[in-house]
C-alpha cells in the first residue's frame, strides 16, 4: 500500500459545482490541486459504472472505432506496478497493438480471478479511438483559456500503479469508473523523488524510482522530504481532479476495473517548442562546463529567459529586437530553422 495514503494531507475539495459552471479561471489561478466532487456524476458512463463493471465495459465498447490501441499487460507478480525490471534493462510488462474490444474482453474475463494479470490502456485519444463518446460524456470547453486546444484522453485498466511523474500540461482528470488515488507533489520536489532514466520510460515521461509501497530510505533518503510536501486525492466515479502542469503525480487505480478521462491543455501556443528540448540541449551545452561558467550562464538565462519576457528588448527599437521580440508563429519557424542550422554544423 502507498505509505502516504493514510498520513498525507488531503487535496482541498469543493462540492456542488455544476458541470456547466466549472470555475476554470479560478482553478488555474490557484496553481494547486483541487477536487470537484461529483461534477461528472451525470455522465452516462458514470451511470453505467454504478450498474456494474460489465455495464461500463459494454458502454465503452459501443464507441470502439476498430483502430488498434496500445495495450500493456503485466504478470500477476508485478501487482499492477508498471515499472522497470529488476536490472533496469527493460520493463516488467509488455506492450502491443491490440483491438480495444478484444482487450476489454480480456479484462472482463479475469475480473473475478483470484490472482489476475494487470491490464492497462494508457492515454488514448477519445476523438480518434472512441468517436461519439464525447457527445455523451464531456466537459464544456468554450472558455478562452482553452484557445490553444485541449487533448481529451481515456485510460482503462485493472488495479494498476503509474509511478510518480509529471506532465507538461495542465490536467483535469475525471474518475469515470472504479476508484483512483493521486499522490501529488509540487515541481520543486523533483530531486526528492529520484527520477529515473530519461529514456526509455514506461509511458513517455520520466518516473520516480521510489517504491511508494515500500520506500528504500537507504537508497532514497530525500524521499522523506518529499513525503512532507505530498497531498493525496481519493476519487470516486464522477469526481474531477485538477492539478497544474509539472506537478508530480503517483496514480493508483484501486478498483478491479477503472476508467479515467483526462483533459490536457497549455496556456502557451503550440508553435512554442517544448522546454524538454531545451533541457536536453542544456545537458549537451551547459551541464558539464566549469562551475564558474555555469554560474555566468545562469545569470544570462535569468536575464533572457526567466526574467520578465519583455526585459531584454525593452531598450531596443522594434526593428532591432529580432528573437528578443515576442514570439509568434512566423518568428518561431525562423528561430527553429536557425537552431537546426547550428545543431547540424
Amino acid at each position: 500500500m502507498n505509505v502516504l495514503a493514510a498520513s498525507a494531507p488531503r487535496v482541498r475539495e469543493r462540492t456542488g459545482v455544476a458541470l456547466d459552471a466549472i470555475p476554470y479561471a479560478e482553478l488555474l489561478a490557484a496553481q494547486a490541486p483541487i477536487i470537484l466532487r461529483g461534477v461528472a456524476k451525470d455522465w452516462p458512463l458514470v451511470a453505467a459504472t454504478r450498474a456494474s463493471d460489465d455495464a461500463a465495459i459494454a458502454y465503452v465498447e459501443r464507441f470502439d472505432s476498430g483502430q488498434p490501441v496500445v495495450g500493456f499487460t503485466g504478470a500477476p507478480e508485478i501487482g499492477g506496478r508498471f515499472h522497470y525490471n529488476a536490472g533496469l534493462t527493460g520493463f516488467n510488462f509488455e506492450g502491443a497493438r491490440v483491438g480495444m474490444a478484444d482487450f476489454l474482453e480480456r479484462i472482463r474475463a479475469q475480473l473475478d480471478a483470484p490472482s489476475p494479470a494487470s491490464f492497462y490502456i494508457g492515454s488514448t485519444d477519445l476523438d480518434r479511438y472512441l468517436p461519439g463518446f464525447r457527445a455523451e460524456n464531456d466537459l464544456p470547453l468554450d472558455d478562452p483559456m482553452f484557445a490553444h486546444g485541449v487533448l481529451a484522453s481515456i485510460w482503462i485498466g485493472t488495479r494498476t500503479t503509474a509511478h510518480a511523474h509529471h506532465d507538461m500540461s495542465h490536467n483535469m482528470a475525471i474518475c469515470a469508473a472504479g476508484k483512483r488515488r493521486f499522490t501529488l507533489f509540487p515541481p520543486n520536489q523533483i530531486a526528492n523523488l529520484y527520477p529515473g532514466p530519461l529514456e526509455p520510460t514506461p509511458g513517455g515521461q520520466v518516473i520516480s524510482m521510489v517504491d511508494f509501497a515500500d520506500p528504500d530510505f537507504a537508497a532514497h533518503p530525500r524521499f522523506r522530504d518529499a513525503m512532507a510536501s505530498a497531498q493525496v486525492a481519493e476519487l470516486e466515479p464522477g469526481d474531477l481532479l485538477f492539478y497544474p502542469a509539472l506537478w508530480w503525480h503517483h496514480v493508483e487505480a484501486l478498483g478491479r476495473f477503472n476508467i479515467l478521462v483526462n483533459y490536457w491543455w497549455n496556456e502557451a501556443p503550440a508553435f512554442l517548442d517544448t522546454p524538454q528540448t531545451t533541457l536536453l540541449h542544456a545537458m549537451l551545452s551547459l551541464r558539464d562546463r566549469p562551475d564558474a561558467e555555469k554560474a555566468a550562464w545562469k545569470a544570462m538565462f535569468d536575464y533572457y529567459v526567466f526574467g520578465p519576457a519583455d526585459q531584454a528588448a525593452a531598450h531596443l527599437p522594434a526593428h532591432a529586437q529580432g528573437p528578443l521580440a515576442p514570439i509568434d508563429a512566423t518568428s518561431a519557424r525562423r528561430l527553429r530553422a536557425q537552431l537546426i542550422n547550428k545543431l547540424n554544423r
